[in-house]
């Protein structure tokens, strides 16, 4: 369908997620799940563009650097090679002034930043509403769905309702340690909006496809996620 297209990651701005104490956890974009789509998307000949709430360059999460989330210092090693090669992330647009008309295909990636922004951007939400009216491939893992509760239609209702998706679920968040301190959880919020919410392993590989919105739960889901995005442009 497409010789090169060209792919939007929408990326979280936030450099923390407030927790429920008030507390400022310090996070951003996890790395892993920006890098290892993006790899496969250039590595096939597209082109990417990030765009951030207000244009701000995004943060990484530091702890998506650490070599135990990596399988190793050799893992961690490639993640970061692969954060310093991914050039776009340094001169992000600023998401409001997105045209959808000029993309072929969405990539929203995780980490606990879009817990922060994104799940209450309603540059974002419409976005996303927009996409998945308009067909095109929308791609979004982990942490990332959080960004589709902002996403409502005409009607005040979730434009994601009765979607069968996943997301970073409550058993996952328990066992990284932030479930008890957190304001809310993704797959509590997602099961509220109206979502048909389904759940895999913890941590293993698990994409849910409904129409033209692909959601994988977890970093591990990244890799199969950013394969099955890339069949959909053909």
């Amino acid at each position: 369908m497409y010789d090169i297209a060209k792919i939007l990651f929408v990326v979280s701005g936030a450099d923390h997620w407030t927790l429920a104490d008030g507390s400022a956890h310090p996070t951003g974009f996890w790395a892993e799940e920006a890098v290892t789509p993006y790899r496969a998307f250039t590595g096939a000949g597209h082109e990417v563009v990030v765009a951030t709430p207000g244009g701000v360059v995004p943060t990484v999460d530091r702890g998506s650097l650490a070599p135990d989330v990596n399988g190793g210092q050799e893992g961690a090693d490639a993640v970061a090679a692969g954060l310093e090669a991914f050039e776009e992330l340094r001169r992000p647009v600023a998401l409001e002034d997105v045209d959808l008309d000029a993309y072929d295909a969405v990539f929203y990636p995780g980490g606990h930043g879009p817990m922060e922004d994104l799940a209450v951007d309603p540059a974002s939400g419409r976005l996303l509403a927009k996409t998945l009216a308009s067909g095109k491939p929308l791609g979004v893992v982990c942490h990332g769905p959080a960004a589709l509760l902002a996403a409502t239609g005409p009607d005040g209702a979730n434009v994601f309702a009765g979607y069968r998706l996943t997301g970073f679920t409550n058993a996952e968040e328990a066992q990284a340690g932030l479930a008890e301190r957190a304001k809310w959880l993704l797959q509590d919020r997602l099961v509220e909006l109206g979502a048909d919410f389904q759940e895999g392993e913890p941590w293993a590989p698990f994409i849910i496809t409904d129409r033209n919105l692909i959601t994988g739960q977890n970093p591990a889901s990244s890799a199969p996620l950013a394969q099955e995005l890339l069949s959909r442009l053909g």
